[in-house]
């Protein structure tokens, strides 16, 4: 079993910056991919960003492309998400995701294997 920690949200400017961490503990396989998602209140949750095993592989939605970016650390079995010119839009709760391996799919909220608790943020007009 896999647990899978966030932190680091938090309530910001437009235009401010923000740095997502996520911490996953237990089984992590060489291959594991990690990335990030979100989930506004009524609405589906939607992928942001995922990075595979190597981090040769980083898949950005197109609404934060240019913006945000995707990293990770394997010695920690961390994934990060650094969000640059934040904009009210991206207001709301963003879940770290853990998957057995990087596919084509993984934009797929039901493809992932684990998932965190989510952290919100808020960005303020």
């Amino acid at each position: 079993h896999v647990q899978v920690v966030e932190s680091g949200g938090g309530l910001v400017q437009t235009g401010a910056s923000l740095r997502l961490s996520c911490v996953a503990s237990g089984r992590i396989a060489p291959g594991t991919a990690m990335g990030w998602f979100r989930q506004a209140p009524g609405k589906e949750r939607e992928f942001v960003a995922a990075i595979s095993w190597r981090g040769g592989t980083r898949d950005y939605a197109d609404s934060v492309k240019g913006r945000f970016t995707i990293s990770r650390d394997n010695a920690e079995n961390s994934v990060y998400l650094q969000m640059n010119s934040l904009r009210p839009e991206d207001t709301t709760v963003y879940y770290c995701a853990v998957r057995a391996y990087y596919s084509s799919t993984l934009y797929r909220p039901d493809t992932i294997d684990y998932w965190g608790v989510g952290t919100l943020v808020t960005v303020s007009s």
